[in-house]
């Protein structure tokens, strides 16, 4: 059964929110002048900890694109890149799959494992459009493909492409209507999460509800394999909508701490339906005692914490939290706070960290 995010939870925000902290020039450290980056996630076991080197550098993918002044040409150009993330800071590797390997026109975001049976790297990705098309499509399709990593740290031998959700239109909207950037219908971002009560796996990833009379029909979707066989993916019933409330519900996740689960996404205020009661650039979230339910919102609203708007030039904002199993949380920087890029930063912004008691949570001090 779905559960709603009701504007009734979103007029529940408490004005003594969570709010992350100002994001000063010198807080920003820029690894690349070429290329700007956004939406990472690490290499995982498939118990969520991330993948290590032998000398402790961490394994990152993240979205990137040639640097431009306007962040809506940056997701026609979106590749997904491989980093890794060592005691000196953030170092770019390069596109992690091969040209003309993926089917789409760009890489969207995702998620990426390491395979205990035979230590193969497992890329879940989003292909946006499909290669080749003359002009750029919204159409959205859900991947995943195996490397091998080698001492390193580079992924080698791209193999076994394939699609694994077809979405059900009885449950999800068609991604091919055209929109705007922030309007666009979702089939996109899936984030893989191992159930350590039974093995099961799941695929967590932002859609659209079908069937909607509101042009804000935001959803979390997902799908599920079984211990035994985790690649047979079993697409269900949206597990979250927000019909009305919200158009999109990014880059959702789940997190397994204290014995609660707790299910993050990430929304932007505009994509709140200006209608009905709406939230701040956030990162909101709801937690259950399991995956089957029943959920509800973190902090009666569902907002954890709310991004420090800009207030003058000197300030920048992030995008797009992503919460680690140690509540560490990274994001990327939205603006580079000289008053001339309002759209995405060329690194990362500070980790911060969540506290999480039940149903409440908010970010340490």
């Amino acid at each position: 059964m779905s559960t709603d995010w009701t504007a009734t939870h979103v007029a529940a925000i408490a004005g003594d929110m969570s709010v992350a902290p100002v994001i000063a020039p010198a807080h920003i450290s820029s690894f690349t002048d070429a290329i700007d980056i956004w939406d990472a996630w690490p290499i995982q076991y498939r118990d969520g900890l991330p993948l290590e080197l032998i000398d402790g550098t961490q394994l990152w993918m993240a979205l990137a694109a040639p640097r431009s002044a306007n962040a809506d040409t940056r997701y026609d150009h979106a590749r997904i890149h491989l980093l890794h993330l060592r005691a000196d800071g953030w170092h770019d590797v390069g596109p992690a799959m091969p040209d003309d390997f993926s089917p789409g026109s760009r890489e969207w975001s995702g998620s990426a494992i390491r395979d205990e049976a035979d230590g193969a790297v497992i890329l879940y990705f989003t292909a946006a459009g499909r290669r080749g098309e003359n002009s750029l499509s919204s159409e959205q399709r859900l991947f995943s493909a195996r490397s091998d990593l080698t001492p390193a740290g580079l992924l080698t031998g791209w193999r076994d492409l394939t699609e694994i959700l077809v979405s059900d239109p009885s449950h999800y909207m068609s991604t091919l209507m055209p929109g705007l950037a922030g309007s666009i219908k979702a089939f996109r971002d899936p984030a893989y999460f191992r159930d350590p009560m039974d093995g099961r796996n799941y695929l967590f990833f932002a859609g659209s509800a079908a069937h909607s009379p509101f042009a804000h029909n935001g959803a979390i979707g997902v799908a599920t394999a079984s211990a035994t066989r985790p690649h047979d993916w079993l697409l269900l019933r949206p597990l979250i909508l927000a019909d009305g409330v919200n158009n999109q519900l990014e880059r959702p996740h789940v997190v397994r701490y204290d014995g609660c689960y707790y299910l993050f996404w990430s929304t932007q205020h505009d994509g709140f339906n200006p209608e009905g009661p709406t939230g701040p650039t956030g990162l909101y979230g709801m937690t259950a005692p399991a995956l089957s339910g029943p959920w509800r919102p973190i902090n009666d609203s569902g907002l954890v914490f709310a991004d420090h708007a800009f207030a003058d030039s000197a300030q920048a904002q992030a995008r797009n939290w992503l919460v680690l199993p140690d509540l560490r949380v990274v994001s990327f920087v939205d603006g580079s706070g000289d008053g001339d890029d309002d759209g995405t930063g060329n690194s990362f912004a500070p980790f911060l960290r969540l506290w999480l008691r039940g149903d409440k949570g908010g970010l340490e001090a």
